[in-house]
């Protein structure tokens, strides 16, 4: 049978389910596959599906989207950066799942703030600020703008009768 376009794909989930000190077996039980099916992928044989590669993903507790690039699923060029960074959050086993989370979130506010959309999904509160209508601002910071709030009456101390 003639390689797919898969290898790089193959060597780099070895390496993973290697580094996760897993058996070919093991790691196909993890994910609900077979284990000539897990194997003829790691060999560039097969190119799995996106839901494949998503159970695979998360039996080795890796980036799906770090697979679906390797896979050529997504675009290479979409955000290679982006999507190296939370693999390799993600994939850290000094860090627990909470603390892996907070830090992604943390990247992730600190990528809109220097002017990189999110269209990973992560939850932010800048989103949750942003669905509420206060463009990223808590409810606090949109009172203290709002002239018809400050000192509790609809007077603008800041104007100067003029």
């Amino acid at each position: 049978m003639a390689s797919l376009n898969v290898g790089n794909l193959g060597d780099y989930l070895r390496e993973q389910r290697r580094n996760a000190q897993l058996s070919l077996r093991q790691l196909a039980d993890a994910a609900g596959v077979s284990n000539p099916y897990l194997s003829q992928i790691e060999r560039g044989l097969r190119k799995p599906s996106a839901e494949v590669l998503q159970q695979v993903a998360k039996a080795l507790r890796i980036s799906a989207e770090t697979l679906y690039v390797r896979a050529g699923i997504l675009d290479a060029e979409r955000d290679r950066d982006e999507v190296e960074t939370r693999a390799v959050i993600l994939a850290d086993p000094t860090l627990n799942e909470r603390q892996k989370q907070v830090l992604l979130q943390i990247y992730e506010s600190f990528r809109k703030e220097n002017g990189f959309g999110a269209e990973t999904g992560a939850d932010t509160g800048a989103e949750t600020g942003a669905e509420n209508g206060l463009d990223g601002r808590t409810e606090s910071d949109a009172t203290a703008d709002d002239p018809r709030t400050v000192g509790g009456s609809d007077a603008d101390p800041r104007r100067t009768a003029g």
